[in-house]
């Protein structure tokens, strides 16, 4: 193992400095190349299916089969103009990244002859075997069929020869396996509750769609460094590592220079993104080193779902070629910062207006802060609901840290939006207002333009923190799908919007008049929601002892936050807004159970697996030396003063006797925690149990090795060390 450790190292510092020129091509050329997007369609649909098509993107409306069979002629016609020869469809099934089933367009006709042939059942439905896929206990395995339905509002695109049509993924009752589909429930629920509201401010909206603008963070490592590592591998994350003399005190990674081989690999996952329709934008180097962030231009929430898992993929693609490994864990090394996903979120009008962006007049701002004081009053009813969506193994180890946010939801507005709230709370009455109190309070809405102009910092301990024109919900985890927590969000937006809209209508209905109808409900919300907003370091123990004053939960591992997904209220929200089911919503949180367990499991196997067989032999190995060398020194000096010279190397055979044999004690104690836990039936119970028992024998597992680390010969160490992992380019 340690001569795979230095053949490693040998193949880094030896492999050829490859040429890669700088593409003069204009990004406006190629953008969307390879997406059969709006121009496309254009050119290869009758006038008359192109305008049946885009009324069905824009209103959600569904196809016939004979749109379909047109949709489909001219999607192959264009296919085949690329030298594409299969079609797939592309879903996103509970594994958390994407799925594809490829056929070939082709069909014979005769004994050697065949046709091009792809109508529009195919289009619109395939049918995978699903029995493989997480369900939750939805279907019996003998009931193996499952199928994929075509989503018109995400265009097809082109990847490795391939036409990938985006798809949601039902078992045959027609319930959902997938993200995708109660996502684009979720989005209808909010459209449906938001457009009457939008409309109390102006009647020519008639579709609101949700925005999203996620940052993807990521680490890159040398491939023969990744594959000297059998936990960075199977598992993500280095389980075992002591952290590197130099790390990122320093912060001169951050923002600095990017290395000229990751920008290679960048410059060239982001033209394949452009050519698919990905809006990526910005690129710079993140805190830890060998971390990167890229982040697109904001779109509509589906789309940006989609484009995100495509990003993921396609880094991952392209790195091969370029000799690295993306690492997505939300904490692949210990001591330095994790990966997070950033979501940014907003409502986008069909007139163009952003309704969580300032306006110019009282009445625009008034708008804004109906959507924006709705907003936090759903995140404040549904807190602990936001807290699940974000629950996973990887990102528990981040949550909390020095880089990421506590897993205490609270919502960061700045000092200025807090002093208007207050403002609005204190000024609107019950009663009507005077006409002084109605112009103090217009111009006082009216100066929110202003105040945000100086109001951009961002609070970057905060889980949900308005940042201008939008909320960053920053506690995603960077493997993760946006669709989880995107789904929620929206869905608890468009409850908080019907009944806000129900509560004007019945202050209306009694003589109030329109806006002080909105300002006194907006100001029982204020009142309602003020302990989840907060101002302060997050990391701080004093916010933790204020949060548990507040009656704010704080959730830290993913079993116990999951069992948010069952609460009745939860259970009601979904049911209410036709998003999930109750059958759903419980297969769904057994499948994040599982999930969580089988990831522990793995790295629990693992960490095992290293220790004996790799960290263990090592170990003993030089220890032998030493004994060897301290028979040396006895010959050599005698009786007289070998004692004195031996003792460092005493001290060092004993040392590594001390920590090999708790690394081996503690081995064999995990082993029999996890066949406590493996027999346990029940999810909840089970995944518990890998939480408190099988977890805290990983932190003993890792110190012991960690402490063997600085004792055993670098020469004979089995694994590359956290210098050569993050330093080496």
């Amino acid at each position: 193992m340690a001569k795979l450790r230095f053949d490693a190292l040998n193949h880094v510092m030896n492999r050829p400095v490859q040429d890669h020129p700088i593409s003069t091509e204009l990004i406006s050329d190629y953008y969307g190349s390879s997406v059969f997007h709006d121009k496309a369609m254009q050119q290869y649909l009758p006038r008359d299916i192109y305008k049946k098509i885009r009324e069905c993107i824009v209103t959600g409306k569904q196809l016939d089969r004979n749109v379909a069979d047109h949709v489909a002629s001219g999607m192959k016609a264009w296919a085949l103009s690329k030298d594409v020869t299969h079609y797939t469809h592309w879903f996103q099934p509970l594994t958390g990244r994407t799925a594809e089933k490829h056929d070939a367009f082709f069909t014979p006709t005769a004994i050697g002859e065949s046709i091009e042939s792809f109508g529009g059942g195919e289009l619109a439905q395939q049918e995978p075997d699903a029995s493989s896929f997480p369900n939750g206990g939805l279907r019996n395995t003998f009931e193996a069929r499952g199928y994929t339905a075509w989503d018109p509002s995400s265009p097809a695109f082109i990847i490795s020869g391939t036409l990938c049509i985006p798809t949601v993924f039902v078992a045959y009752t027609g319930q959902a396996l997938d993200y995708k589909a109660p996502l684009i429930k979720a989005l209808q629920a909010l459209n449906d509750a938001a457009v009457p509201v939008a409309q109390y401010f102006d009647r020519n909206v008639t579709r609101i769609s949700a925005t999203l603008g996620w940052e993807q963070e990521y680490f890159l490592v040398d491939a023969a460094l990744y594959s000297a590592r059998p936990d960075l591998m199977l598992t993500g994350r280095t389980l075992f590592g002591h952290s590197s003399s130099k790390g990122q005190q320093l912060d001169d990674h951050y923002f600095g220079s990017i290395p000229e081989r990751a920008a290679d690999f960048i410059r060239d996952f982001e033209e394949e993104s452009l050519r698919l329709g990905i809006p990526i934008q910005t690129r710079h180097n993140e805190v830890a080193p060998n971390q990167f962030e890229c982040a697109p231009l904001y779109e509509e929430a589906n789309l940006a779902v989609d484009h995100n898992l495509l990003v993921m993929d396609v880094m991952e693609k392209v790195a091969h070629r370029h000799h690295f490994r993306v690492l997505l864990h939300e904490k692949p090394y210990a001591g330095i910062n994790g990966s997070g996903k950033h979501n940014n979120w907003s409502l986008s009008t069909n007139t163009g207006v952003n309704l969580l962006g300032p306006g110019n007049t009282p009445k625009t701002n008034l708008r804004f802060l109906t959507f924006f004081i709705t907003s936090i009053k759903a995140v404040n009813e549904y807190s602990d609901l936001l807290r699940a969506t974000i629950a996973s193994a990887g990102n528990d180890h981040r949550l909390g840290a020095n880089e990421a946010p506590p897993a205490i939801i609270s919502i960061f507005i700045g000092s200025q939006l807090t002093k208007v709230l207050e403002d609005l709370e204190n000024r609107v009455k019950e009663k009507d207002m005077s006409a002084d109190e109605k112009t103090e309070l217009k111009l006082n809405i009216g100066k929110i333009p202003e105040i945000l102009l100086d109001n951009t910092d961002r609070n970057r301990t905060s889980p949900f923190a308005f940042t201008g024109n939008k909320f960053e919900f920053r506690a995603v985890g960077s493997a993760a799908n946006c669709s989880g927590p995107m789904t929620v969000l929206n869905t608890i937006m468009a409850k908080q919007l019907r009944e806000f809209a129900a509560e004007v209508d019945s202050l209306i209905k009694k003589g109030r008049k329109k806006d002080e109808a909105i300002l006194a409900v907006l100001r029982t919300y204020i009142i309602d929601s003020k302990n989840i907003l907060f101002e302060g370091n997050g990391y701080g123990d004093e916010w933790v002892k204020e949060a548990k004053k507040r009656g704010l939960s704080n959730v830290k591992t993913t079993p116990h936050a999951l069992g948010a997904y069952l609460e009745k209220k939860v259970v009601d929200l979904f049911e209410e807004a036709g998003v999930l089911t109750h059958e759903e919503l419980e297969a769904r949180n057994e499948i994040y159970l599982e999930n969580y367990k089988l990831k522990i499991q793995i790295e629990s196997r693992v960490a095992g697996d290293l220790a004996l067989n790799h960290i263990i032999p090592a170990s003993l190995e030089y220890q032998s030396k030493v004994i060897e060398g301290v028979r040396g020194l006895k010959e050599i000096y005698g009786e007289k003063d070998f004692k004195r010279l031996a003792k460092p190397h005493f001290e060092i055979i004993s040392s590594i006797s001390e920590h090999v044999t708790l690394l081996q004690s503690n081995v064999d104690a995990m082993i029999e925690e996890r066949k406590i836990a493996n027999n346990m039936e029940d999810a909840l119970e089970s995944s518990k149990y890998y939480c408190e028992k099988v977890i805290p024998y990983l932190e003993t597992l890792r110190y012991e090795v960690d402490k063997l680390e600085l004792l055993v010969d670098d020469e004979l160490w089995p694994m590359p060390k956290y210098r050569e992992l993050l330093f080496t380019r």
